[in-house]
């Protein structure tokens, strides 16, 4: 079992940045991928960007250029940096891996991000 706990949501101005974390219970080097998700009301949940084992990255169009998503393997962290918000991206933000030799799925309880003024 994997227990994935996100943090870092909150309440922020339109143009205004927010870093979300996603601390996994176990070593992030034998998930692929490990990405983020979100789902605003209404929606179905969607693929905000992705980081492979490789090093790879992968984003929605709706957030090239303003979204980067990293990690740090020696606390088992993956970031989600995101800069120039907007409204449109007030959503829960879930993390979800994927466990290389079980291929068990997994998703953490999400955070929620607002951008209102």
């Amino acid at each position: 079992q994997v227990q994935l706990v996100e943090s870092g949501g909150g309440l922020v101005q339109p143009g205004g940045s927010l870093r979300l974390s996603c601390e996994a219970s176990r070593s992030i080097l034998v998930m692929n991928p490990i990405s983020w998700y979100r789902q605003a009301p209404g929606k179905e949940r969607e693929l905000v960007a992705s980081l492979f084992i490789g090093g790879s990255t992968s984003y929605a169009d709706s957030v090239k250029g303003r979204f980067t998503i990293s990690r740090d393997n020696a606390k088992n962290t993956v970031y989600l940096q995101m800069n120039s918000l907007k409204p449109e991206d007030t959503a829960v933000y879930y993390c979800y891996t994927r466990e290389v030799f079980t291929r068990n799925d997994y998703w953490g309880q999400g955070t929620q991000v607002t951008v209102s003024s």
